[in-house]
């Protein structure tokens, strides 16, 4: 799989979940934390296997434990922490002889 290709899975991946844990939070009261806390381990662990470890997802995981901050896109922030961390450092590696 391309690195192309990872980057827009995580993507979609990271907005989707956020976008799920605000929906179904909302009509449930939080009631569901269970099930978004299952949800947030297997993210973490699908996108450290997309775009590889990044010190930005384990902020994340803590802070989408906590109720109410879980409203917050958090995973879409770490995927774009991690997207433009691996940017930088493939320019860096392009510009060394």
């Amino acid at each position: 799989m391309s690195e192309t290709t990872r980057l827009r899975l995580a993507w979609i991946l990271a907005i989707t979940v956020d976008a799920l844990q605000v929906g179904t939070f909302l009509p449930s009261l939080g009631l569901s934390s269970l099930a978004n806390n299952l949800i947030d381990v297997a993210l973490m662990f699908v996108l450290w296997r997309l775009l590889g470890w990044s010190w930005a997802f384990l902020p994340t995981f803590a802070m989408e434990l906590i109720p109410f901050v879980e409203l917050s896109p958090t995973w879409t922030l770490a995927v774009a922490f991690a997207a433009r961390k691996r940017r930088k450092a493939r320019q860096h590696l392009d510009l060394t002889p």
